[in-house]
């Protein structure tokens, strides 16, 4: 029931977005709508639904005059067994930029987010084995990339400091984990992308490569209340480029591989694919 209802609410928001872009004017707000699947969903390290694929639906709302925006992001299994652990993600955030046309100019984001586990409560403590209450976690985080200071075109660092918390203390992911772990504490990520152009095989046409990597040192953050170790618990590889098939619709083919270091976080090195199809309005 909780799961119809926050679909239900995705879908308004859809429509509510799509009406306010045709209502004003497109540099008042941007609303984008982008349906991932993934064949499997890790996230921070984490595998969250084992070996099994994933779909991801996303609406987002960006107001660039005020650099204020909020999505709602859905991360669904696609086999049963796993309701409990499917998330819906929270965002209010804000872009900015300060030092423009410097060599250090930063691109910046800050951002409140808040993970819901809709089959389960949202903010009760853990009872027992029956009524394990809330895994609902939290958290604040501030991003800065850097696109001119290595002096090449299209090779972005990135840093990105979370703090990520549960909404009740006493729970799985809090207090009373069994391990002793808990959802709070800091993650350090550090980023690299680079941007080039090449001639696409299949097509014959000019489209960019997006190739990214990122290490992740985690600070003691287990979002499944496992004891984490406060150790680089992973790094992550990867490729996509763009399809664009109209104006405002574009198809994006990625692939992703993880090392894992630190069997706490994951005992195995990660392989998936994602394909994500984007509409703007």
């Amino acid at each position: 029931m909780k799961k119809t209802v926050l679909l239900s609410g995705v879908i308004c928001l859809l429509f509510m977005g799509i009406s306010f872009a045709q209502d004003a004017p497109s540099s008042d707000l941007q609303v984008k709508f982008d349906l991932t699947y993934g064949s499997k969903y890790v996230w921070r390290g984490f595998n969250v639904f084992g070996a099994k694929s994933a779909i991801h639906p996303t609406l987002d709302l960006f107001n660039p005059s005020s650099g204020v925006g909020f999505s709602v992001e859905e991360h669904r299994a696609n086999s049963s067994d796993y309701e409990l652990t499917e998330r819906t993600d929270y965002s209010l955030y804000y872009l900015g930029k300060a030092f423009a046309d410097e060599q250090y100019e930063m691109m910046y984001r800050v951002a409140y987010v808040y993970y819901n586990y809709p089959d389960l409560s949202s903010h009760t403590a853990f009872k027992n084995t029956s009524d394990i209450g809330s895994l609902d976690l939290h958290e604040v985080h501030a991003a800065a990339s850097f696109p001119k200071l290595l002096g090449v075109p299209g090779l972005v660092p990135t840093y990105i400091l979370v703090k990520l918390a549960p909404v009740n203390s006493g729970t799985l992911v809090g207090a009373n984990s069994p391990s002793g772990g808990t959802a709070s504490g800091f993650a350090h990520i550090f980023m690299l992308d680079y941007t080039t152009n090449y001639v696409c095989p299949i097509t014959g046409v000019d489209r960019d490569l997006n190739l990214h990597s990122e290490f992740i040192f985690n600070d003691g953050v287990a979002p499944n209340g496992a004891n984490a170790d406060h150790d680089w618990s992973n790094a992550v590889f990867g490729a996509t480029t763009n399809y664009d098939i109209n104006s405002n619709m574009s198809f994006t083919p990625g692939l992703f591989l993880q090392l894992s270091f630190d069997d706490s976080v994951n005992s195995k090195d990660q392989l998936w694919s994602t394909f994500s199809l984007t509409c703007k309005f």
